[in-house]
């Protein structure tokens, strides 16, 4: 960050979009509009930084780390990646790590020396900026993993997995691997977040409300809660999001919706006005925050990150989408699951083209012999993601607005309407506690 040396306060730093002064009206404002997608608190130090000073804004560029080794093995497979069809158009994966390493993630259990994803997200942000899709994949999925370099340098062979398998066996590098090889989605960029980074986020901002239909009591994520409004820690928001046995029905998809819940209440407490415009409040926000993450090297300082997410603050939060991949119990161990086809290599294709897609909660669980998603999709749609891939007009720019197909096909033939197809979700606009 040389070209912002002696710049006092940050203005430099993050540019004129944010300015230096964090009680002018027009950035109490923006403010206002920050991000609402499922990131946490990383829009926040982005587009917060520029009011903690220069010092400040130093240590908190410090405390990210760079993912240099991931880098370098994927460059290695760069040939063999997928390629994305729409400027503009990004993913991230966003990888909770199940690691014990470290003062504060040790009482969760033994350091065996390898990690696993215990929460992978898939986060696809429209080129547009004007929607955001959070996808849930499943770490008891059954997948192909590549041949992936071990932290010791040898290689393991190619094998079909659980999910979290590729995290434990090479890293981000690996996990980001599998995903292109499930999905042919390009991943952009990529963030790791622990344990005690994800306690800490929640601490910070002085809790998260939930709604419990009834009380819990599990010693084994020694959590024990009444029924009603409850406003979590952070130890107790982690025994939460990770419990599966006391909870719901005891289903990882179960599971996997209460984060998502949780994810939405978070990004709502950390953009609230008693966050965003108390200094005292902010700062731990930040430093929490950028100290919980590994990222690529390009999204390795608040630059990056800053660069990532500025075009994100006017998204609504009923445009920000969160869903499970359609999975179903895995045909050879119900213990595992598998994916739901065709449903899911049409979500992948709609988010590989930068299609909209709607989510609603009341659609059931998708199952292998019933498919419960938007039949209107229907016949209309090319399930071939290649010939899809080869009919797309990437000249068109934003292709899509509001969930509208626009701009023209090969030989400036109109594009007919492609409707939206509906899958099982929720957004960030829905209040579990309303």
């Amino acid at each position: 960050m040389t070209d912002t040396a002696g710049t006092p306060s940050g203005r430099g730093a993050l540019g004129p979009e944010l300015g230096a002064t964090p009680t002018g009206a027009g950035l109490i404002r923006r403010r206002r509009r920050w991000l609402r997608y499922t990131a946490i608190g990383v829009a926040v130090v982005v587009l917060g930084a520029a009011g903690v000073g220069w010092a400040a804004y130093e240590k908190l560029n410090a405390n990210i780390t760079a993912d240099n080794d991931a880098a370098t093995e994927l460059a290695r497979y760069e040939k063999e990646r997928p390629t994305a069809l729409v400027r503009d158009a990004q993913n991230i994966l966003l990888i909770g790590s199940d690691s014990r390493a470290g003062d504060g993630n040790a009482k969760y259990g033994r350091d065996s020396g390898t990690e696993r994803s215990d929460t992978t997200i898939l986060l696809h942000l429209a080129a547009n900026r004007r929607s955001a899709t959070a996808v849930s994949l499943p770490r008891d999925l059954m997948v192909d993993v590549p041949s992936c370099r071990r932290p010791d340098g040898t290689r393991t062979e190619p094998m079909l997995a659980m999910f979290n398998y590729a995290f434990q066996s090479g890293g981000s590098a690996c996990t980001i691997r599998t995903v292109e090889k499930l999905t042919n989605i390009r991943v952009d960029h990529h963030m790791v977040v622990d344990f005690n980074g994800f306690k800490e986020m929640v601490d910070a901002v002085d809790g998260v409300r939930v709604c419990l239909k009834e009380p819990i009591d599990d010693k084994e994520a020694q959590l024990k809660l009444p029924a009603g409004k409850v406003t979590l820690n952070g130890e107790q928001a982690l025994g939460y999001v990770r419990a599966r046995k006391s909870i719901g029905d005891g289903s990882d998809t179960d599971r996997m919706d209460r984060q998502q819940r949780f994810l939405g209440a978070l990004v709502n407490k950390v953009r609230s006005n008693d966050v965003l415009l108390n200094p005292t409040k902010l700062y731990p926000v930040l430093d929490a925050a950028t100290s919980s993450l590994t990222t690529d090297p390009a999204l390795a300082n608040l630059r990056g990150l800053y660069d990532l997410v500025r075009g994100m603050r006017n998204i609504p939060t009923e445009r920000v989408q969160f869903l499970t991949v359609p999975r179903t119990s895995y045909a050879y161990n119900a213990n595992r699951d598998q994916l739901v086809e065709p449903e899911a290599e049409k979500l992948f294709t709609r988010l590989r083209a930068d299609a909209p897609i709607s989510v609603t909660k009341d659609l059931p669980e998708v199952s292998a012999t019933n498919s419960s998603y938007d039949s209107s999709f229907g016949e209309s749609y090319d399930e071939s993601r290649e010939s899809y891939a080869e009919s797309y007009d990437e000249s068109d720019g934003e292709s899509y607005e509001d969930g509208k197909p626009g701009g023209k096909g090969p030989g400036g033939v109109p594009r007919s309407p492609d409707p939206a197809p509906t899958f099982r979700g929720n957004t960030a606009a829905e209040d579990e506690c309303g």
